[in-house]
């Protein structure tokens, strides 16, 4: 090659500049998006002493593609079962957080003259708080198996997808320069219709394509497909008016779904790092010292909000959720430090040429700074909530207390409640679905019918009989289905209720349905005679064929169904079998919560002083009264295990305990071995021979009295006597003079026996 391209030459230093930082911040124990940072600013514009990246737009470009790999990553994280599951009291806590410290975001920066726009994306990027710093430090204070912490998980599960749209919301204002209502509403529901409608089709389609084609697919082959199904996304959605970084967290989402994700996101992963270092370095590139020392107050006053404001809102949140005032305090104080998103977000704003260039350096400042904060505060949490006990009234303790007790005692939701919910997703999902298929018809079926009839009336006749056909089943479900769950059926069954209800929210679908039809037919046909005609002929069509579609409606909702719940249906086969096991042994405590015990999952180390031993021998619940749901080892899932049952290396054990037992009981899982000095390498473990003599006093001594397994850490595995070979010898076997002795063990210790003694 007579001359090497910049990118190259670029790639070539960004890459060696972010492995060496990275090695000493992993050295350090500080998290590695710092050290990408501080790789860009050493090879940045702003650093003279070190060398320079050369081509900035291609390196700009990869950046980009590194953004859409971090969110496809984080879609396949995400899983919207998974926004589902995580409860009312996570997503209470987050919204509360987020709208507080969005508003004081903006605010701070009116209030520090700052336009309107590096205002808004100053909210915007003070949004979400660390996924990555906030686990790295659970796990070093141990604190992860905490109740408060499953709290905290949940709230960054709701911020992640907050953060997505607030992302779309500022990409709008920011291209059309303007914050009105109306528009902003318009925004709203365009991005939920696109979104419900590429989840669904993607449902529907996605999973009976990884189930068709599982034999063909090898990790080769599952990478580069999913690649081409994130790329593909991030096209339709930048062609539907989203951002990019939208598609990619929807196919992401989308995967999450199927049986292959865990396998995408293991081939994914060093793809997403190395793009994903790429960008961080870039967005370390942008740092100009002299501008962050120009801008120290708006960094120390945003560091301020984010410390103080989080920590406030979160604690808030947290306690209008319902939770005890201790796990409120941990769950703010925890949250309190600016996320990796905040750099999209800032990046977002740079790409699109609305926010000023001396954004990055605040926001790198700020998330340098509550980076150390966070370990402290999560430390100190217990301590601060004892000092706050002490201050507050003890009426305000003791009504904090009574609220947390009744919010749990909630009842569960009412039937009209679950009935209205009900009809809500037959409505919404089949509504959906038709005016998609308007808009497939209108863009794509009516041109092409154009190119082969002239005739206007045929052409809207054929327009009409084929989108009629294909939106057939869909307006019979928006129209006639009934919600399959028992409520429906009981408040139908119930004499004393009244139908009435019930009939109303009938007659309102039929109106929708019939609204739907007609704006179609008015699209079409421009005569009132011809409506009139056209729309009770269509609804005689729906009603003569309602079996016919309703059979067809219903093979498209089970496959849909199949594929949403793929992975759940993958796991209930082996989970039947053992069911009857744990409803026997669970069925006393069907609601952990209420004794204030919940289930930890943790994994069992390979060094673990127990491993081996049956639950007879370890005794755990009667010494620390904890309980094992399960035993998970590999793929096979073993509920309420027995006391016979043994726990092995990297099994998932399930433990229902309360923060108190767990408190003391995680120590005891977490013991491993102790070992004298440092354990030795593979390559240390030899085999090799010695001669029974008078130096190693062999000679009259058992192979299990002689101490080759105490000193060498040894096993004799042959002997040769008188030119006879015996293969694992009989351990009660006595040496001779001259055996020729094999022995697999430490180099160095087999080699002390071999000594001569002077």
């Amino acid at each position: 090659m007579d001359h090497l391209p910049k990118l190259i030459e670029d790639l070539a230093l960004i890459l060696i500049t972010g492995a060496v930082t990275t090695l000493l911040f992993r050295k350090i124990k500080q998290p590695l998006v710092l050290g990408y940072i501080i790789a860009g600013f050493l090879v940045g514009p702003y650093m003279s002493l070190t060398p320079t990246v050369a081509d900035t737009e291609n390196v700009e470009t990869l950046a980009e593609i590194g953004v859409i790999f971090l969110l496809f990553s984080l879609g396949l994280e995400f899983s919207f079962k998974k926004l589902m599951r995580v409860g009312g009291a996570a997503s209470i806590t987050a919204f509360v957080e987020i709208i507080f410290i969005t508003l004081c975001g903006y605010g701070v920066g009116r209030w520090m003259g700052w336009s309107t726009m590096d205002s808004l994306f100053l909210g915007g990027m003070l949004a979400s708080s660390s996924t990555t710093i906030i686990i790295k430090a659970f796990d070093e204070l141990g604190v992860k198996t905490r109740q408060f912490a499953r709290i905290v998980f949940g709230v960054l599960v709701v911020e992640d997808i907050v953060v997505i749209l607030l992302m779309v919301l500022l990409s709008t204002v920011a291209v059309t320069q303007r914050f009105e209502g109306a528009e902003m509403l318009f925004t709203v529901a365009k991005l939920s219709f696109f979104l419900l409608l590429w989840f669904i089709a993607g449902i529907f389609l996605l999973p009976t394509l990884l189930r068709k084609a599982k034999n063909l697919l090898d990790d080769e082959t599952l990478l580069v497909l999913s690649i081409a199904l994130c790329l593909g996304m991030v096209v339709v959605a930048t062609h539907a008016g989203f951002s990019a970084e939208l598609g990619a967290f929807i196919m992401g989402s989308i995967l999450a779904e199927t049986t292959k994700a865990e396998k995408v996101e293991h081939v994914i992963k060093p793809v997403k790092d190395l793009f994903g270092a790429v960008f961080f370095i870039s967005v370390g590139m942008l740092i100009d010292p002299v501008t962050i020392f120009e801008y120290r107050w708006p960094v120390l006053w945003v560091t301020l909000l984010t410390l103080f404001g989080k920590l406030i809102s979160t604690t808030f949140g947290a306690l209008l959720s319902g939770q005890p005032l201790k796990q409120a305090v941990q769950v703010g104080m925890s949250m309190a430090q600016i996320g990796e998103f905040a750099f999209i977000v800032a990046a977002l704003g740079l790409s699109l040429g609305v926010t000023s260039e001396f954004l990055f350096p605040v926001a790198v400042g700020a998330s340098a700074i509550t980076t150390f904060t966070t370990p402290y505060l999560i430390k100190f949490s217990p301590a601060v909530y004892e000092q706050l006990v002490k201050v507050l009234p003890a009426r305000w303790v003791v009504s904090l207390d009574n609220y947390s007790s009744s919010t749990e005692n909630l009842q569960a939701e009412s039937n009209w409640k679950k009935a209205i919910t009900a009809y809500a997703k037959i409505v919404a999902t089949n509504g959906i679905v038709l005016l998609a298929l308007i808009l497939l018809t209108t863009n794509f079926i009516i041109p092409l019918l154009q190119e082969n009839i002239t005739n206007p009336l045929l052409l809207d006749i054929a327009a009409l009989v084929v989108s009629l056909a294909l939106s057939a089943p869909f307006l019979w479900a928006l129209m006639a289905k009934h919600p399959n769950n028992m409520s429906y059926k009981e408040l139908w069954l119930d004499k004393t209720y009244s139908h009435g209800p019930l009939l109303v929210l009938e007659i309102t679908r039929n109106l929708i349905g019939l609204l739907i039809i007609t704006f179609w037919v008015r699209y079409l046909f421009s005569g009132t005679v011809a409506i009139l005609v056209t729309v009770p002929v269509i609804i005689l069509v729906l009603v003569l064929f309602s079996k016919r579609l309703q059979k067809f409606y219903h093979r498209l909702e089970r496959r849909f169904l199949i594929n949403l719940n793929s992975r759940e249906l993958a796991a209930e086969e082996e989970k039947r079998l053992n069911e009857n096991i744990l409803t026997k042994h669970f069925h006393a405590i069907a609601d952990p919560s209420s004794w204030n015990s919940h289930l930890v999952d943790l994994v069992v180390n390979q060094h673990a002083e127990y491993v081996g031993l049956n639950l007879q021998e370890l005794a755990w619940r009667e010494r620390y009264g904890i309980n094992i749901a399960y035993i998970k080892r590999g793929d096979k899932m073993i509920y309420a295990p027995g006391r016979d049952n043994k726990l092995l290396p990297f099994d998932h054990v399930g433990i229902i305990a309360t923060d108190e037992q767990m408190q003391v009981f995680k120590p005891v899982f977490d013991a491993v071995e102790k070992t004298n000095g440092q354990e030795p390498d593979v390559e240390d473990i030899i085999v090799q021979k010695l001669v029974v003599d008078e130096y190693n006093k062999l000679k009259g001594k058992t192979i299990r009295n002689s101490g080759i397994r105490e000193q060498a850490n040894g096993l004799v595995i042959g002997i040769e006597r008188n030119k006879e070979k015996i293969l694992n010898p009989n351990p009660e076997m006595v040496f001779e003079w001259n055996d020729i002795v094999w022995i697999v063990g430490e180099r160095k210790k087999i080699q002390k026996l071999n000594e001569r003694k002077s």
